[in-house]
Parts: structure tokens; sequence; C-alpha cells
């Protein structure tokens, strides 16, 4: 495919990035080849009818001609309709651009996100497909269900991770929470100078920023 081709084709999503807010995309999520199995079939189809318009009656080569037709353009917008749907990760927020005539875009801040299931089913498994299914504090039509991602558990990490890093969650299974600090090394509310007595006595008070050990020789 052409450079040319691709840019007809491509949604081109960072269209859509809040530029000036420093959003930036961490993933962007097209179809799997899954998607477009039966659009393909359609296709395939559609070619059996054309030759038979050259076998049937002069009177009626039309029908299987026109019915030749309906699923050739049928496939190929389908096929279409998979290339242009992208499901976009960014730093901010998740949304989806879909559509060919009509461009529709459906977008959730991460914040709404209040979980999100992975289906994969068992030829999604084989072939390394899943489907996502969004809950969220207030649903966005158009993102309750993302079918056909590829790698649906890498990218459920993804967004888990991105969500983390933004603060609205804990840290994701797996990384290693930040210790509490010793109360030993915590600073203490007062301080005070220490003398030579104290240390000669065994006793082990905090320096302050400002104090010196005195040296005994």
């Amino acid at each position: 495919m052409t450079p040319n081709a691709r840019s007809l084709f491509d949604p081109r999503v960072e269209r859509f990035l809040i530029a000036d807010e420093g959003e930036v995309i961490v993933d962007e999520v097209a179809k799997h080849w899954a998607a477009i199995v039966k659009p393909v079939l359609l296709l395939v189809a559609a070619v059996p009818l054309l030759i038979i318009a050259f076998w049937v009656p002069p009177q009626a080569w039309w029908l299987p001609a026109l019915a030749a037709l309906v699923l050739a353009v049928w496939g190929l917008w389908r096929i279409l309709q998979a290339q242009m749907d992208r499901f976009v990760i960014t730093n901010m927020r998740v949304f989806r651009v879909h559509g060919i005539l009509t461009q529709n875009i459906a977008t959730m801040p991460l914040a709404r996100i209040l979980d999100i299931s992975v289906r994969r089913p068992v030829v999604g498994r084989i072939f390394g497909f899943g489907h996502f299914v969004f809950e969220s504090a207030a649903q966005t039509q158009g993102l309750k269900e993302i079918r056909y991602v590829g790698a649906p558990n890498e990218r459920d990490l993804t967004i888990q991770r991105v969500i983390a890093r933004a603060g609205l969650r804990g840290p994701v299974r797996g990384t290693q929470p930040i210790a509490p600090v010793p109360q030993a090394f915590q600073p203490s509310a007062t301080r005070h100078p220490v003398g030579p007595d104290e240390y000669r006595d065994g006793r082990r008070d905090e320096l302050g920023p400002n104090d010196t050990m005195p040296i005994h020789l």
C-alpha cells in the first residue's frame, strides 16, 4: 500500500490530542485482522455469483450480477470500517475514533474508568485477540465495548499502568510499594546540642544539622 493510500484510510488520531495540555499517545489500537474475516468471505462469495451470471438465461443475468455487486460493496465497506476504527490510550484519557463518511469520537477520562473486563473467546485465545468491556462512572456511548483488540492482556496492563501513574489508583500488581521510613531515621521534632558527657555515657541523641560531634584525644 502506498503512503497516499495509508493516509487516505488512516483516521489520523493525533489531530484529536490536547497538545497544549501535554497529552501524548501511549498506545493506538487498530482492529485485529480477525475483524475483517467475515467481510473477506463476502468478497469471496461474490466471485461465484458473478460467474453464474454468464451461465443463466440472458433475461436473468442481472440477478446474480446484482447480488455479487451487493456482496462486494458490503464486504469492502465493512473492511474500510474496520480500518478506520481506532482505540487510543493517552496519558489523560481513552478515546475511540470510527466512521467513514461521518466520523464519530467517543471519549472517557481516566478518572471515570471503574473497571475493565477482557473477554477472550476460544477463537480469540487461539489467534490472539479479545474484547474490552468498560464500566465507567458515566457510560460513554461508543466505549462500552471495544471489539477485536490484539494482545488484549498487554493492553489492559497498559491502561492500568497509565491510571496508576496518574495517581488515580494504587500501584499495578507486581510493583514494589515504597517502604516507610524507619522511625530511627525520621527527623526529630526538637533538636538540642549534645555535650561530651552524653557520649561518654553511651547515650545516642540525635545531632542537629549544625551540631558537631566532640572528638576526645
